[in-house]
């Protein structure tokens, strides 16, 4: 933080970013997190079981490489040598999507900060079978750190040509070849907004597992 950004129509955008990083941040680590109107609310650390915890059946995640893919996953994306690795399937998807677990989640989000800043700023060759997958909370909030300090360097070196030239970032799994710059830093804003939220009601969800559904509610279907 700190450094200046060298175009202004930028420094409302990574403003953004990492206030969305870090309210992410906070409520996955606590102790505390702001509650959005100033206010202190304590949170818990993420564990390995709430990280791998599938609330539903047929759940995607990530899994050992010894276990193989999950329901309806054809392969595990990741280092091939790695460990773990993340539920996938070529498109088209299955229909209806998978339920992701917060494990997957939070490795798609990392995942795509850090080939985004190498296809920014960097080689332009990391593909997603470079990327390592975290098996456990603690190095999972590494490679997101990891991921969010690459992409917000990666746009301290954008200038105001850059946002507007087309293909200035070659990620290889977006619309990023065909988009102005500008565009790819909003959409990469708004992955990590909404997939932060999807992630603290994951949270909220766990802390209440032991509770079951209300009294008289109606059976879940689909949303």
């Amino acid at each position: 933080m700190g450094v200046p950004v060298t175009s202004p129509r930028l420094a409302p955008l990574l403003d953004q970013f990492d206030f969305a990083c870090e309210r992410l941040v906070a409520r996955m680590t606590g102790p505390v997190m702001d509650s959005g109107d100033g206010s202190d609310t304590e949170v818990g650390a993420l564990t390995d079981e709430e990280y791998l915890w599938e609330p539903v059946p047929d759940c995607w995640s990530v899994r050992r490489r010894a276990d193989g893919p999950g329901p309806r996953a054809t392969q595990l994306a990741g280092r091939a040598d790695g460990t773990w690795g993340r539920d996938a399937a070529p498109y088209p998807h299955p229909w209806p999507p998978p339920f992701t677990t917060l494990a997957w989640r939070l490795s798609h989000l990392s995942e795509m900060l850090w080939l985004r800043a190498d296809h920014t700023a960097g080689s332009h060759r990391l593909t997603r079978d470079d990327y390592v997958v975290s098996g456990d909370a603690a190095t999972a909030l590494a490679a997101f750190d990891a991921g969010a300090t690459a992409w917000r360097k990666a746009l301290l070196s954008t200038d105001d040509a850059a946002l507007d030239t087309v293909g200035h970032c070659t990620y290889p799994h977006g619309s990023d070849p065909e988009e102005p710059f500008v565009d790819i830093v909003w959409w990469v804003n708004q992955e990590v907004l909404h997939h932060g939220a999807e992630i603290a009601l994951l949270r909220d969800l766990y802390r209440l597992r032991a509770w079951g559904p209300a009294p008289g509610a109606a059976p879940a279907g689909p949303c």
